[in-house]
């Protein structure tokens, strides 16, 4: 599945709520989120408007990653 190339840093934030994660703070212009399914797992991202795809494959990544679960099953759960 294709990644989405209008997708920001809120709303990612929104979908990755599904897993547990929440927005713990913001820094400048990065949010930190931390969740407490499968063990504490933090991820930073940047509050842009808008993704670069590279920074959405390397968080989307991560996260398939801490779940243990497949990165294309991911996408399509949160974005498909």
């Amino acid at each position: 599945m294709k990644l989405p190339r209008d997708i920001s840093a809120r709303e990612l934030a929104n979908l990755l709520t599904r897993y547990g994660y929440l927005v713990t703070r913001q820094t400048g212009s990065h949010l930190r989120l931390t969740t407490q399914i499968g063990g504490e797992h933090h991820l930073t991202i940047p509050a842009h408007s808008s993704l670069r795809v590279g920074t959405l494959s390397v968080i989307l990544n991560e996260v398939a990653q801490h779940l243990k679960q497949d990165k294309s099953d991911l996408i399509r759960e949160l974005l498909g």
